[in-house]
């Protein structure tokens, strides 16, 4: 087995190279281009690389390969051959023959020149080649000036629209690597409407946005610069000029305290997996939605009573647009929605801890997750101006830990097979006993399997429910 077949991140440099080497001895020139490039000169690591090659037709590469190590072909308007990590592919010329991002017609053609090939991309940063061989770049657009100057700027304004879904694109590599936009890059992103794009599409950038940008605010500051909120994020709209209490929000309106929370969340979120940071992350952008319906102002003071409930529909459509359910088998979708209702739970329940039940936090898990709940609850707390006291999220997330509910609620310990001992058989009845004895396990008047089944004889008695051949 070839060790291209499986390569390390360190090791992806060395495999362009003996790829480049087999290309060359065929008189062709195998050129690295795309993000590994753009990462490579920001002192970044990256996971992909991707060859363009020149000089040898699609045939012949294809054979070449394969001398190296098993090739995979993906792609499916155009042949992509995976090579371990590598992907290698020919320059390719595109025509526009419809709306949306596979409106397209793509075949490669080994004779086109660098400069070219590289005409087709989108940002100046995204289109500059490095020869493994020589060490050399290929910058025909000035991409390695616009990197130094941390500018977003389109390769050729005349076919920048074919693709809507740069304009996505241009959010999130704003906020990952730290870029301005060009004005006529501006110009150009503004008239280009988004609404063919589909969710699964509109997401994928999202989740980059969200995920992966250090500070995801810059993107979000220019999604309303473009007009790109109005068009994907309607639900967001309103929080523009929405006000605060000055209190309690010396940042202003409720726009400007969700990209401060955003941010928060994403720099204190880092160690968690991918679905659960998701969450928390939809649930900054989101956890405000209810307020521009519920606030008011009273006695000089401005309030939003009842937003996190009222915030929940707005939630739900923003998530249908996106199409977000679950990811990697995690509930994404219900804790996001469970983080919107419940938002203010954590410093609700630490102002009241001194009558608070261990059943308000057993209940209270039923509907979220309460260590994200308290994560989240911590970035709400600290993005605003001003400094503010945030220890209740620290003494919520260790009761629930105590309590061993900080992911989710006790297991019932009273089952069906309980009851059908004692005569009850199953249906509708059965159901509302288990639910009444879990209420009371809840509440800790029920601890153990003899005690929950007590506590069920003493309903079944009170109204006749069980069998006569009912062991109870």
């Amino acid at each position: 087995m070839s060790d291209l077949q499986s390569p390390t991140v360190p090791d992806l440099v060395d495999d362009a190279r003996r790829v480049a080497r087999a290309v060359a001895a065929q008189g062709g020139r195998a050129v690295v281009v795309g993000g590994f490039v753009r990462d490579r000169l920001l002192g970044l690591a990256s996971k992909d690389l991707d060859l363009e090659v020149f000089g040898i037709p699609e045939d012949d590469l294809r054979a070449l390969l394969a001398t190296l190590g098993r090739v995979e072909p993906v792609g499916q308007a155009f042949p992509v051959y995976k090579l371990g990590a590598i992907d290698v592919a020919l320059p390719r010329r595109e025509s526009k023959t419809g709306r949306g991002h596979k409106g397209f017609e793509v075949r490669g053609d080994p004779s086109m020149p660098f400069d070219e090939a590289a005409r087709r991309r989108d940002f100046t940063i995204n289109a500059i080649g490095w020869d493994p061989l020589t060490g050399d770049h290929l910058d025909p657009f000035g991409g390695r000036e616009d990197l130094d100057r941390r500018l977003l700027r389109v390769v050729d304004p005349a076919t920048f629209a074919d693709d809507s879904l740069r304009v996505l694109r241009a959010l999130q590599f704003a906020a990952r690597f730290d870029l301005s936009m060009a004005d006529e890059t501006k110009a150009i992103c503004r008239a280009i409407p988004l609404d063919d794009l589909p969710a699964e599409r509109i997401w994928g950038e999202m989740e980059k946005l969200l995920l992966q940008a250090p500070r995801p605010s810059i993107g979000f500051a220019l999604a309303r610069d473009l007009g790109v909120v109005e068009q994907i994020l309607l639900e967001m709209v309103p929080l523009y000029t929405c006000p605060q209490d000055a209190e309690w929000h010396p940042e202003g309106d409720v726009w400007t305290h969700t990209l401060m929370v955003i941010d928060e969340a994403r720099r204190r979120n880092a160690d968690l997996d991918r679905p659960r940071l998701a969450a928390i992350m939809l649930g900054a952008v989101c956890h405000d939605l209810g307020k521009p319906e519920t606030t008011i102002h009273v006695e000089g003071r401005v309030k939003s009573p009842g937003h996190e409930a009222a915030g929940v529909p707005y939630a739900t459509h923003l998530l249908d647009r996106l199409n977000v359910h679950t990811l990697d088998g995690f509930d994404v979708r219900a804790q996001v929605l469970g983080i919107v209702a419940e938002h203010l739970r954590p410093s609700a329940f630490h102002k009241a801890q001194a009558t608070l039940t261990d059943g308000a936090f057993r209940r209270l898990a039923q509907k979220v997750d309460l260590e994200l709940l308290a994560r989240f609850a911590r970035a709400d707390c600290h993005g605003r101006g001003g400094t503010f006291d945030c220890s209740a999220m620290d003494w919520f997330i260790d009761r629930a830990r105590t309590l061993g509910v900080e992911h989710r609620p006790p297991a019932p310990i009273l089952m069906g097979r309980h009851l059908l001992e004692l005569g009850v058989p199953p249906g509708p009845r059965m159901g509302e006993i288990l639910r009444a004895v879990y209420e009371l396990q809840l509440d800790s008047a029920v601890m153990t399997t003899e005690e929950a089944i007590t506590a069920a004889r003493e309903i079944i008695d009170a109204r006749g429910d069980a069998t006569p051949s009912g062991s109870g």
